[in-house]
């Protein structure tokens, strides 16, 4: 993130009196913040107004709950991302995607405007208002790290900066509701909002590093597994300066993939209990020492919990909690953790890579009339993705199979990989985009996500980006197949010409493809042609999956099926 908290916090002395609005507008710019995405809506238009007259580019979207995967996506690649929509039906419909970037740590501010505090006088019954004035607000506490409403001149710059603090420290949604008649009156003097000091107790940080360093000293396989907390807290240059002074070798879970590029000579590939290879597994799982910077320990990242990982030979770092062994540390802070033990050398003994790990992978032989499968589809795109692409996985196969793709540069792979809700991906390449033009998305998404959110691809259209779309058509929800074996109907979706939206939303190039021939051909249109988007319809059999779809359904299937 370029934002420094330093400089963040600096900044709030510097704004001379200005209204409300315009004193939020100012804050969202200090985090970096240059797009808002949304949907205008009567009780927030003012402050839509405010917005698209002021340097933030407003990003209108079909729905709201696209509008906040998008605002996800952004914060995932900028460091921070806002939302705005109108009361009640945009902000309850807004709920699912806050709540992945909660349960995600991705700081995403959400703004809801509401009726203005006049037209509430003997609680009337107003449009959109369900229950009582305050229901969306309360919904959102629980689903926010913080939250204000804007009602006082007198405390609003205070609850405006501790709202946006709170977001920036703890990469959470954020929330802040703004009546309507609020958004012009001006921020009137009154106490400031001071940042509680965060610091690490200084016996108890000294005494946790020399556990961790006398622990990897003495071991004889160490290794090393990046969680996307180093992504979210902006540690991935220090723990790449660890992998590499210390020489450890490095895995990554699935939430994590991506946060140190993958074609490092001490990656040894993506940790997923018994979802993942084998040999991956083995290689932890056999380690007398696993260092886990910045891990989620939820189902999907342990392979639905088939990790073996024993605590006894674990050191389990978070920005939440910091145990060593059976050991646990109050009161350090992860960063302070992180840059000691580097401060510190550890030095294990090494650890030879394995050759299996080295990413040496030759050029899939093209069948061209055979049928398109998963797995060599995956093979193909992995010959064609680079530094400047962005790979943005929906739930499903689709997040799945990706997982075998090898990422270039770090944090270029984006997928909901803990909250799994389906429709993410096209709505997510927008937000990622619009945060680094550069960056060119490549879109794998299941043909049941798709017809969720695909009305996106409108917005992605009028604003000129280029995806890469694969939309991966199996007829149906092919995962819950996989987990609830039988013929059920529930699984199916109504077949679409995918390749034809472009021409119904009046811009891109659609192709279908279902042999490796067309879909070479496709492709290679795609990448050559950086000026649209490309949509290819690719036609898979029902039954196809990938290696680690099928691991997970093996898993699953005893509490999924009927008992």
């Amino acid at each position: 993130m370029s934002t420094s908290a330093s400089a963040v916090r600096s900044s709030r002395h510097a704004v001379e009196q200005v209204s409300i609005g315009q004193y939020l507008i100012q804050r969202l710019r200090d985090y970096g913040i240059r797009h808002v995405f949304g949907i205008p809506g009567d009780y927030v238009l003012s402050f839509y107004a405010m917005l698209e007259q002021s340097p933030l580019e407003t990003v209108g979207c079909t729905r709201e709950d696209n509008a906040g995967f998008a605002a996800d996506a952004y914060a995932r690649v900028a460091g921070m991302g806002a939302v705005c929509i109108t009361y009640c039906v945009g902000g309850l419909s807004t709920c699912n995607s806050v709540a992945g970037a909660f349960a995600e740590k991705s700081p995403v501010v959400v703004i809801s405007g509401s009726p203005g505090l006049a037209e509430r006088r003997n609680n009337p019954l107003m449009h959109h208002m369900v229950r009582d004035f305050r229901t969306q607000y309360e919904v959102y506490q629980r689903l926010c790290i913080a939250g204000a409403e804007l009602n006082d001149p007198t405390t609003a710059r205070r609850e405006i900066d501790r709202v946006l603090d709170t977001v920036y420290r703890y990469k959470r949604p954020g929330y802040l509701e703004l009546p309507r008649d609020m958004v012009h009156v001006p921020c009137l003097p009154g106490a400031g909002y001071v940042p509680p000091f965060q610091e690490s107790d200084p016996n108890t940080l000294a005494e946790a590093v020399d556990e961790a360093v006398q622990m990897i000293n003495q071991a004889r396989r160490v290794v090393i597994v990046a969680g996307v907390e180093l992504h979210r807290f902006g540690l991935q240059d220090a723990a790449l300066q660890l992998v590499e002074e210390s020489g450890i070798p490095f895995t990554v879970t699935m939430l994590g993939k991506g946060v140190i590029r993958e074609t490092h000579p001490l990656y040894v590939g993506l940790y997923a209990g018994a979802l993942g290879r084998k040999e991956v597994t083995q290689f932890v799982e056999e380690s007398d020492c696993v260092i886990l910077l910045g891990t989620f320990m939820s189902d999907i990242n342990l392979g639905i919990y088939t990790a073996n990982l024993d605590p006894g030979r674990c050191i389990y770092a978070t920005s939440e909690r910091l145990q060593i062994r059976h050991h646990v540390y109050p009161n350090v802070q992860f960063e302070d953790f992180l840059r000691e033990l580097i401060a510190r050398h550890p030095t294990p003994p090494p650890r030879e890579v394995p050759p299996w790990a080295k990413y040496d992978q030759e050029p899939i032989r093209l069948e061209p009339q055979r049928p398109i499968t998963i797995t060599r589809l995956i093979r193909r795109l992995n010959e064609l993705i680079d530094e400047h692409t962005v790979v943005i996985a929906d739930v499903g196969d689709a997040m799945f199979a990706s997982t075998e793709l090898v990422i270039r540069q770090r944090t270029e792979f984006l997928a909901p990989a803990y909250y799994t809700s389906m429709g993410f991906a096209i709505p997510a390449a927008l937000g990622a985009k619009m945060a680094n033009p550069r960056l060119r998305p490549l879109v794998l998404v299941g043909d049941g996500a798709f017809q969720m959110t695909f009305q996106e691809l409108s917005t992605i259209i009028r604003h000129r980006q280029n995806p890469v779309v694969l939309v991966l058509n199996n007829c149906g929800y092919g995962t819950e197949r996989l987990l609830h074996p039988g013929d059920w109907k529930f699984n199916e979706v109504q077949p679409w010409q995918y390749h034809k939206v472009p021409e119904i939303f009046g811009g891109g190039v659609g192709h279908e493809v279902c042999t490796e021939g067309e879909l070479d051909a496709a492709l290679h249109r795609a990448w050559e042609d950086k000026d649209q988007m490309h949509l290819i319809h690719v036609h898979l059999d029902r039954c196809d999956c990938s290696n680690t779809l099928s691991r997970l359904a093996e898993r699953l299937q005893k509490r999924v099926g009927p008992h």
